[in-house]
């Protein structure tokens, strides 16, 4: 029996033949029946980000209120939780700002002083996109609270306000957990089983990635040829070094300071579970190996590792926070579009909101970036322009990932009493 192809390696393959394909058909070529190549790609390209859409909804709903509301309620578990979230909510905001520092910086979405949008064949004016964000500034700034409560939670479902819809899920799941024993598992066992249920249906969107990849990747080419590639890899480099500077400074700085551990005993320990992430691209298909890892290899107790790393698996993604921030601002810049202090700010927030609701699967941040494209007036066809290098981004992002969720189960132990932490066998 043939052995199954990878997806990422079945992603690769159909970057090579769109541009391949892209680059021989341009704009304007005809097949017999005078359908354009074009027009093939762009349908191909538009229908996979329509299913993306298509489960963004419910995956976050199911995501957040299940993971949530699984940590139940005890002695001891409050506290548990408030420690766990603390960390999580903590790191994820430092990886942002790394990202966001990096990309303001290096700015990968200008090149030679002028917006890369054009070269990449983008349709939307980002002149008219500039007039919108001249009313996004401080008045964003102000109603970003208010505006993250919604009036009606299912209208805000409807029309897809995906900030109030994370932050009612958030309430929700806590409100659930809080619950007597026995409503708590009736109520539990719904929402899990629709998350359940929301990961299979995203999972047959992801495989179809190929053929998405293909027809965005193959539109872009024809109307830019290797001018595309360019400003990619610039965008490449900056999200790796802010990947790299959150992994290698710091969450080791945190390990070392506040939990008062070793960052080398702990890579040491994880780093199994860490090739693991980096290879699948899923947080979820890892959390096993995760777990083996910080209970048996770390020396921290079940109670501990059974509670932080599946909530962690579906609530901290700091790799994909920061990438989406980063993202973001390079589509923003592709476009010509300068975000004000106000628009980053929305930008920094719907990421932090955007990262807790992100399946622990592969290129769950491509599902979550149309959150953020949304909440600062982008159009979703950005996009199709980081979709090239997203599986290589989506390993390191991955495993970054499962490096903050294992810090933070030891941390937690460690603040817990517990003394055999990353203790090494006698």
């Amino acid at each position: 029996m043939p052995r199954k192809i990878d997806l990422h390696w079945q992603i690769l393959a159909a970057l090579a033949l769109g541009v391949g394909l892209g680059l021989w058909a341009g704009t304007e070529s005809v097949l017999p029946g005078g359908v354009r190549p074009f027009d093939i790609f762009d349908f191909l390209g538009s229908t996979f980000l329509r299913a993306l859409k298509m489960v963004i909804v419910p995956l976050i709903i199911g995501s957040i209120i299940s993971g949530i509301a699984g940590v139940g309620a005890g002695r001891g578990l409050g506290r548990l939780f408030g420690k766990t979230f603390a960390w999580y909510i903590t790191t994820s905001l430092l990886a942002i700002l790394v990202g966001l520092f990096l990309v303001n910086l290096i700015q990968p979405g200008i090149v030679r002083q002028e917006p890369v949008g054009p070269r990449l064949g983008l349709t939307v004016s980002g002149t008219e996109l500039q007039e919108q964000f001249g009313q996004r500034d401080s008045g964003d700034l102000v109603g970003i609270v208010q505006r993250m409560i919604p009036p009606n939670p299912v209208a805000a479902a409807a029309d897809g306000q995906m900030l109030p819809l994370i932050f009612f899920c958030m309430l929700f799941g806590i409100a659930i957990a809080g619950l007597p024993e026995e409503k708590r598992i009736a109520q539990l066992g719904f929402w899990e089983s629709l998350f359940a249920a929301m990961m299979r249906l995203t999972g047959w969107v992801i495989k179809a990635t190929p053929i998405g990849a293909f027809g965005l990747i193959a539109k872009v080419t024809a109307a830019s040829g290797f001018a595309a590639f360019a400003p990619l890899a610039k965008y490449g480099i900056t999200v790796t070094a802010a990947l790299a500077i959150h992994a290698l400074i710091t969450l080791p700085l945190l390990l070392r300071f506040v939990g008062g551990l070793s960052p080398v005993r702990q890579a040491q320990v994880m780093a199994p579970a860490l090739m693991t992430a980096f290879s699948t691209r899923s947080s979820s298909a890892t959390l096993p190996l995760t777990l083996d890892r910080v209970e048996n290899g770390a020396k921290v107790s079940n109670r501990v590792t059974s509670f932080v790393l599946p909530l962690g698996a579906t609530v901290n993604m700091d790799g994909t926070a920061l990438y989406e921030c980063v993202a973001a601002l390079f589509i923003a810049q592709a476009y010509g579009v300068e975000l004000g202090l106000g628009a980053q700010v929305v930008v920094v927030l719907t990421a932090l909101l955007a990262s807790i609701g992100a399946a622990g699967i592969p290129s769950a941040g491509l599902v979550m970036i149309s959150i953020i494209l949304d909440a600062v007036g982008l159009p979703l066809e950005g996009v199709g322009l980081i979709l090239a290098i997203d599986p290589i981004l989506d390993m390191g992002r991955t495993m970054v990932n499962i490096w903050s969720d294992s810090c933070g189960a030891v941390v937690v132990a460690r603040s817990e009493g517990e003394t055999e932490v990353l203790a090494r066998d006698p």
